[in-house]
């Protein structure tokens, strides 16, 4: 077998590989660690959460967190801003942050221009060579694609959710409970990013951010319009002295 082909295989075993660590490695084991001693009320120390980490995870981070730096410099603001926002829209997944994302960018894009380095030595045909370099474009965006299909996927679990939660509010409401205290009820009876969202906005209204701007943020780390509807029917309802439980 030619050595040019079996580098070329040997790219593109690398980019499928790269492409499931992307989607799948790496699991959150770290969060699992803090979230045990606090129960425990133990403090967790840098080195213990370092050592915590798989070893595949210790060796690999600091390649990506240098490679991630690289990309930062050279990619524009724009671009990072879009893969920022489509982050936020898909929850922040544990296991997808920005650095691992930009980092698996570059290392499959790289993949990519060795197949069609290869076929521009071994020759073949013009469509053949379009070929290649569309493969090595689809490889280079494919992480940018997987996180864009998780953030509609988030998205739509959250419309679909939002009805019953409002209705159990609204229970909850004029049963007598307060507004917090029906967000707090609803996120308990449910699962899902919804409920998420709801639990992180009672947090920060616990540690001091006013009712109003809570919301605001809670609209604006989401992407659904029924959500952004109910945040402004509930503030223009605080504004003008409606009862919340009747909008």
């Amino acid at each position: 077998m030619h050595p040019l082909v079996i580098v070329g295989a040997g790219a593109i075993s690398s980019a499928v590989t790269l492409l499931i660590w992307a989607v799948f490695g790496m699991r959150g084991g770290t969060r699992s660690l803090v979230a045990t001693n606090l129960q425990r009320g133990e403090l967790t120390d840098l080195r213990e959460i370092t050592l915590a980490k798989p070893t595949k995870e210790r060796a690999l981070q600091p390649l990506i967190t240098t490679i991630a730096g690289w990309v930062r410099r050279l990619t524009p603001a724009g671009s990072l801003s879009s893969v920022e926002r489509k982050l936020v829209l898909a929850g922040r997944p544990a296991n997808w942050p920005l650095e691992r994302i930009l980092a698996t960018k570059v290392m499959l894009g790289g993949a990519g221009l060795v197949v069609v380095f290869l076929r521009l030595v071994t020759g073949g045909t013009v469509t053949i060579l379009l070929a290649t370099v569309v493969l090595a474009v689809l490889l280079f965006v494919t992480p940018e694609i997987v996180v864009a299909a998780r953030a509609r996927e988030r998205q739509r679990e959250i419309l679909f959710a939002l009805p019953d939660s409002l209705d159990q509010m609204t229970i909850c409401m004029e049963a007598g409970l307060g507004f917090e205290s029906a967000m707090a009820r609803a996120s308990q009876s449910n699962t899902g990013p919804l409920a998420q969202e709801m639990v992180r906005t009672l947090q920060e209204m616990q540690v001091g951010v006013g009712r109003g701007e809570a919301l605001r943020m809670l609209a604006d780390r989401n992407d659904s319009p029924d959500l952004r509807h109910f945040v402004t029917a509930v503030l223009q309802a605080e504004h003008y002295g409606v009862p919340i439980s009747h909008v």
